[in-house]
């Protein structure tokens, strides 16, 4: 798969792995892809230690790291650390009384003594992601992708001025322009079809839309993409190559909830619903009690980004510690961000072998639309 991107990542095969998780990073990357790792959530000091351990495992072959970057938020760069306490004083009664009521209604038991709540407080300040960037930037890293808007000109300056490439994540035509604008290396067309934080547009109609918005800028696509053939797709459209998340959470790797993760693999391609109530802005994840309460007609609204992540923080802390109780109700709130393609991850496969199936199918279609073309 001899395209731009596969040559400017330094990979066999233009196939980027986005996941939270270091093991399908790694192993993507071995395989002869490109894994990125989600830094959202890390500290840098969690993220110096899994990015060592990639650093270990992939011996010089090329990887990257992702970040979350809105221009507008709430969260200070300077502001104190964040506790539970806090988080109860700052954030509106109305929301954390509708996040209790659904716990008890779901008889979802407290959290132990024992087990310290998590805030849920992510990186999504210019300075906090800055004290991430000085991690990330002390490995090798090949690329860095803004994974919310187009990023600000010190992240781009900062990458390049490092060697790093820099890629940003666009829902739309505009937003794409926006990013190249500013002299990203790649654009990464998202289509709603995507688990996590996607806009409306279909995959099949925006990336043709952003290739001509940005060429010669190379573009990868994004959203419902699974399999071998619509990898194959996307390189029709004009992508370069093609940003997967989704389908390492099924993985053997992957760290995802067990319950979840089986949720997932009986999961329909309809199951899943674009809602605001995990972080504040529409993500896609898998349907669940939890989406469906924030969406009744005597709902608060949800909060802004980093707000909602805080306020229920606790709340998925408690569901996910109780999914696979019988007694308890988490089983039915339990949810995670997932794309349509979910309807495809029927089996649990070792990464490299998704590597292989990809590449495999992949060949059978380009095969194909030779055959059909004919002497």
């Amino acid at each position: 798969m001899q395209t731009r991107v596969a040559e400017m990542l330094g990979v066999e095969f233009p196939i980027l792995a986005f996941s939270h998780c270091r093991d399908v990073v790694a192993a993507v990357t071995n395989a002869g892809g490109f894994g990125v790792l989600g830094a959202v959530g890390h500290s840098p000091k969690t993220l110096e230690i899994d990015l060592t351990w990639i650093d270990d495992e992939v011996k010089g072959k090329p990887y990257g790291v992702d970040l979350l970057l809105p221009h507008r938020h709430t969260q200070r760069d300077d502001g104190p650390t964040i506790d539970a306490d806090t988080v109860r004083q700052l954030l509106p009664a109305r929301q954390q009384e509708f996040v209790e009521e659904i716990l008890r209604r779901y008889n979802v038991p407290e959290l132990p003594d024992e087990v310290e709540a998590r805030v849920g407080a992510i990186n999504v300040s210019e300075g906090r992601v800055g004290n991430l960037l000085d991690v990330a930037f002390g490995h090798p890293i090949r690329l860095v992708a803004s994974a919310l808007g187009d990023p600000p000109m010190s992240l781009v300056e900062r990458a390049h001025d490092a060697g790093v490439l820099v890629a940003a994540l666009a829902g739309t035509a505009e937003h794409a322009r926006r990013s190249n604008a500013k002299g990203v290396d790649l654009i990464v067309a998202q289509g709603t079809e995507a688990g996590g934080h996607t806009g409306t547009i279909s995959t099949m109609v925006l990336v043709p839309e952003v290739v001509d918005a940005v060429a010669p800028t190379p573009v990868l696509a994004a959203g419902g993409i699974g399999r071998g053939s619509q990898i194959a797709a996307a390189l029709a459209l004009g992508a370069e190559g093609v940003w997967c998340g989704s389908i390492w959470l099924t993985t053997a790797e992957a760290e995802t909830d067990p319950t979840v993760q089986q949720k997932f693999l009986v999961a329909s391609s309809s199951d899943t619903v674009r809602s605001r109530s995990l972080t504040g802005k529409p993500a896609r994840m898998l349907r669940s009690a939890w989406t469906d309460a924030w969406e009744d007609e005597g709902a608060p609204p949800a909060l802004p980004m980093p707000d909602q992540t805080m306020l229920t923080a606790v709340a998925q802390q408690r569901i996910n510690r109780h999914a696979g109780d019988v007694d308890s109700g988490a089983h039915d709130l339990a949810t995670y961000f997932v794309g349509q393609i979910v309807g495809s991850m029927n089996v649990v496969r070792p990464a490299r072998q998704v590597m292989l199936d990809l590449v495999t199918e992949y060949a059978d279609a380009a095969t194909r639309f030779v055959d059909q073309l004919g002497e």
